[in-house]
């Protein structure tokens, strides 16, 4: 089932029904544990409403489906981020660290936003004035029980200065963190079964209306399956409304950077499409 957040209400679509509910408490819905079979139980004092009607609803906005959970990223969890990541700090002497984190056995976890940094779908997430390389990073993104459990799925854009990242490796939190520096959406898959690795995800950049870069992956190039990644995040950590995880990129624009009033539209198969505008900040 597909969950979506309404600029007033709440659409809930499973496999035959759509339904519409009101608005809700998302900080409370998301710190909930057994999603799916909470969100049947409530669908069942719904209003039904036809695809007709809950197209005109989402096209009347979206809100990023969450509440104030924090978000989090894993990195380099692709062997396409391995090699871009190297390639970009090889001259501050750093390129050692992402192919020792990419065969380690502890990943490398980082904080990516809270709510307040986070776009809606159709709105504008940025790049940085002081960055002169810029991309966005394409990544299935998981919403995680308070127990530590997947029982969702998103798009995340986890937007991401490749300039200030390559100079330095402790630059990073600067290089992730900013006002836009992330986005999700359009809708979470509620579901405890995990996506099957032949599940893609693309990414298109438009400019002026032309594809200026594009690309696409799968969850089997990933080395870390997201239940562990999960797992990770949870040691020595508590997360009393749940969290959104991103994690990591297959997908790395070569020669490319992003510009004000690019389209980026990333799509993961089963949940949907996410697009945003970029802005400069």
């Amino acid at each position: 089932m597909r969950l979506y957040k309404l600029t007033a209400g709440t659409l809930l679509e499973t496999d035959t029904e759509i339904f519409l509910g009101p608005e809700l408490d998302w900080d409370q819905l998301l710190g909930r544990e057994h999603l799916p079979k909470l969100l049947k139980s409530e669908a069942a004092h719904w209003e039904k409403i036809s695809e007709k009607e809950a197209e005109q609803l989402k096209s009347e906005g979206l809100l990023a489906p969450m509440g104030n959970q924090e978000i989090w990223a894993a990195g380099v969890t692709y062997y396409r981020s391995r090699t871009a990541r190297m390639e970009e700090s090889k001259d501050a002497g750093g390129a050692d660290f992402y192919d020792k984190v990419y065969v380690a056995d502890r990943p490398e976890l980082f904080f990516k936003a809270t709510a307040s940094r986070v776009s809606n779908p159709g709105e504008t997430v940025n790049i940085r004035k002081d960055s002169t390389w810029d991309v966005p990073e394409p990544e299935l993104t998981l919403l995680i029980s308070p127990s530590g459990k997947v029982q969702g799925f998103t798009v995340g854009n986890d937007m991401s200065s490749r300039s200030i990242e390559g100079e330095n490796p402790l630059y990073l939190p600067q290089a992730k963190v900013y006002q836009g520096c992330a986005s999700v959406g359009p809708c979470i898959l509620i579901q405890e079964e995990m996506l099957d690795d032949s599940t893609q995800i693309r990414l298109e950049i438009l400019r002026n209306g032309k594809t200026e870069a594009s690309g696409e992956t799968t969850l089997a190039q990933m080395k870390r399956k997201p239940q562990e990644l999960a797992d990770w995040l949870f040691r020595a950590n508590t997360f009393p409304i749940g969290c959104l995880m991103m994690t990591g990129t297959g997908i790395v624009p070569d020669n490319f950077t992003l510009q004000k009033g690019d389209l980026v539209k990333i799509t993961i198969d089963g949940i949907g499409t996410l697009e945003n505008k970029v802005g400069l900040i």
